[in-house]
């Protein structure tokens, strides 16, 4: 007796599996007060790769990380949806009371992460020699700059978090990712130059810059187009579906490249839908009503893109001591420089006490950005440099992934931001109605 999946099935059958391994996974954390992101997470791995994908049976979960990676165009939509709702929180009127301390902050904290990890994992190399070259801990340290903005949001919206914490974070989070993008340009082009590689102010300042540029324009005409088309539906559903239509244009249009010379135009699609975002709720009156129905009906893809990215760790890092040592380092130093960082600049900026005590926790969780920098690491450095960096990566994302999410629930519930649930009013009701079923006590008696 054989058991085969037809190859038209194979990944109706593992989106399926996995939808249903993480919503039921959460409800079993539930009973440990866990978020959802961290159940999600923990699904992808048990139906991933080093737990159900040994089997190798094809569509019953994910059977090798080459799997994994078909289902990359889900996870690159459900970042665009992110990235929207994060560009959503760039109100003016909000921008006006809390713009300057943000960029303040975002560029500080993630400055003071850089060089955390780039003094520690400098002395590490002059301990371990060539086996950790110093280009290694340069292009590690830019990569610390990164946050990961899907965890955070997420766990922001469960919570229905709300308050002074809450409205800084979403800005800063968003600012990371441009901050992160210039400074690993930079120290990248710094590694390489150590390694004597041709290293010129092109590829070093140039790109970078250009993309992130590229990007903001990109998504401001986006936003400006999505605005204009708008107009000609009326009917929710209509205006839903046009929205939809525009984040996946944004994702699409973010994957080309255009060579020329020297000079690289790349696009962002976290920059660019966050800059969609940005300009359209500012431009249209009923936006963020639009964007609580594009909440709801993303519901799904937030889940599997968790799962995805839960399936896509890699638990191999573990085998060799010396990676496991060096990214215990970078975890430690990084998060040090998060969270001084943020206490620091916060105070700077005279912000209120619970956002000078927790914000940094709230910045410490680090996924596709980081990830994205080491691919590129692991593509241009030469030896085993560039997996070298890749590996430690992987272990810091594995452990922030799985642990940052509960932090930040705890910071914004110490911060005072998550409150209880309303009960609603039908539950209400029914309670209403079951208290006057009830006998009193003189008739029990």
């Amino acid at each position: 007796m054989s058991f085969t999946v037809p190859t038209s099935l194979q990944p109706l059958l593992a989106l399926s599996i996995a939808l249903v391994a993480g919503l039921f996974l959460s409800r079993l954390t539930k009973r440990w007060n866990l978020p959802a992101v961290t159940a999600y997470l923990v699904a992808g791995i048990l139906i991933g790769p080093y737990c159900l994908g040994l089997l190798g049976v094809p569509g019953l979960g994910f059977t090798s990380a080459a799997d994994v990676k078909k289902y990359d165009i889900i996870s690159k939509v459900a970042l665009g949806f992110i990235a929207i709702a994060m560009g959503n929180e760039f109100r003016l009127s909000e921008l006006k009371k809390i713009g300057k301390k943000a960029a303040v902050i975002a560029v500080f904290q993630a400055l003071m992460a850089t060089v955390c990890v780039d003094i520690a994992l400098v002395l590490v190399h002059f301990w371990l020699g060539e086996k950790f070259p110093l280009s290694v801990a340069i292009t590690l340290g830019a990569a610390a700059a990164a946050t990961a903005p899907a965890a955070t949001l997420m766990v922001v919206k469960q919570y229905k978090a709300e308050g002074p914490l809450t409205k800084l974070l979403l800005p800063i989070v968003a600012l990371d990712d441009a901050v992160g993008l210039v400074v690993f340009a930079v120290s990248f082009g710094i590694g390489q130059a150590l390694d004597g590689g041709q290293v010129d102010a092109v590829s070093m300042v140039v790109n970078p810059l250009i993309e992130v540029v590229a990007s903001l324009l990109l998504g401001a005409a986006l936003g400006f187009l999505f605005h204009f088309s708008e107009r000609f539906f009326h009917s929710r559903s209509k205006r839903m579906s046009i929205s939809v239509a525009f984040v996946f244009l944004g994702v699409a249009l973010s994957m080309v490249t255009l060579q020329i010379g020297k000079v690289t135009v790349g696009f962002s699609s976290l920059l660019v839908c966050m800059m969609l975002g940005t300009v359209f709720c500012n431009l249209c009156d009923f936006s963020e009503e639009l964007m609580d129905r594009i909440d709801r009906w993303t519901g799904p893809l937030m889940v599997l893109f968790f799962v995805i990215s839960g399936a896509e760790l890699e638990l191999d890092v573990f085998k060799d001591w010396k990676i496991v040592l060096v990214g215990l380092i970078y975890i430690l130093f990084r998060s040090l420089g998060k969270m001084e960082g943020a206490n620091i600049s916060s105070k700077f900026m005279k912000c209120e006490p619970q956002v000078q005590k927790y914000l940094g926790i709230t910045l410490l969780p680090q996924a596709g950005v980081a990830l994205g920098m080491s691919l590129i690491a692991a593509e241009k450095m030469p030896g085993n440099e560039g997996s070298l960096v890749r590996s430690i990566t992987l272990l810091a994302v594995l452990v922030y992934e799985l642990v940052g999410p509960l932090l930040t629930k705890i910071a914004l519930d110490k911060a005072g931001e998550i409150r209880e649930k309303p009960v609603p009013e039908r539950v209400k009701a029914g309670n209403r109605k079951k208290e006057a079923a009830a006998p009193s006590t003189d008739e029990k008696k």
